[in-house]
């Protein structure tokens, strides 16, 4: 593909064989043509921001991110965007280059909020920034789930991993309610669960700055009314949500086509000592915490209806 900002040249014993490599190329090819179809006249140039300068022989780079692959894979994710949940963002701006927290607000019992904050810090932001999420620790155990969110770029949630990145310059994205804030019931939607203290370490240690992300319209996508926390313990999982919507056949697993609003605001830094005693920590993580929930509350107030 000519327009193409990255044309990785790899040799022929790398390139797919076979029938089924063939027509997987193919798919590839078609939408990544559809990517370009969605995304605006000004893709060319944003793609240009994909990391490819450590890419291996092999069209890695050392977290598993194939840049070709998420140009291609994020082409039904950007009809979401536009399409389903036609987000609206405010705040983009607020997004510096350099390395960055972006700390969020988790709800709508399937992680599609993550997605929709990538997308939007990647079309809206100037300059466009690569979200590196930081993903549970179970999630390479599920087929399949663990290679796809490694070639999109999304990283397993290790303070390592986290630091590595940041020192990269990295644009970081950390949801510290974790499986507490997606799970939660419907009684409890827009409440912010606690938050771990990890990020806020490591936003002191390596000198990062913290844009707080507000997400309104992802808890009414997949409603849960309770949360079986023994059950899910027992399964080995996170959280076990009861959810009614699934007794609808085939249906059940859809999300509503609830309107997202994502609301980025001004960059926060702190000063202190990341080996502080946890009490010192929550207080900075506190600032943050309040500052989310006060974005959400606003963006409650202005919102009109759920889907539209």
């Amino acid at each position: 593909m000519e327009r193409r900002a990255f044309a990785l040249a790899r040799p022929d014993d790398l390139k797919p064989q076979g029938l089924l490599g063939r027509l997987g190329e193919k798919l590839k090819e078609q939408l990544i043509e559809w990517t370009y179809a969605q995304a605006g006249e000004d893709l060319e140039e944003r793609l240009r921001h994909l990391p490819v300068e450590h890419l291996n022989e092999f069209g890695l780079d050392p977290y598993g991110l194939d840049p070709e692959f998420t140009t291609a894979a994020i082409a039904p994710i950007v009809w979401l965007y536009k399409n389903y949940f036609r987000c609206e963002v405010h705040g983009a701006e607020h997004i510096p280059s350099g390395r960055v927290f972006l700390i969020a607000n988790h709800s709508g019992q399937i992680p599609i909020d993550g997605m929709m904050i990538g997308i939007a810090a990647f079309l809206e932001a100037d300059p466009p920034r690569v979200v590196r999420a930081m993903f549970e620790k179970w999630v390479p155990t599920l087929p399949y789930v663990s290679i796809f969110m490694s070639r999109v770029g999304q990283v397993v949630g290790t303070p390592e991993n986290c630091r590595r990145l940041l020192e990269q310059e990295e644009a970081v994205m950390v949801f510290p309610e974790g499986a507490r804030g997606i799970s939660k019931p419907f009684s409890r939607r827009y409440q912010l669960e606690e938050f771990g203290l990890g990020f806020m370490r490591l936003a002191l240690e390596t000198h990062t700055p913290i844009v707080p992300v507000a997400v309104v319209g992802a808890e009414e996508q997949i409603i849960s009314v309770a949360n079986l926390k023994q059950l899910g313990k027992l399964l080995g999982m996170p959280a076990f949500p009861v959810i009614p919507q699934l007794l609808v056949p085939i249906f059940g697993w859809v999300p509503l086509p609830t309107k997202y609003r994502i609301y980025f605001g001004k960059p926060m830094t702190f000063e202190g000592n990341p080996d502080d005693e946890d009490a010192e920590i929550e207080k900075h993580v506190r600032v943050v915490k309040n500052t989310i929930q006060t974005m959400l509350r606003d963006g409650l107030r202005r919102r009109k209806s759920i889907f539209f």
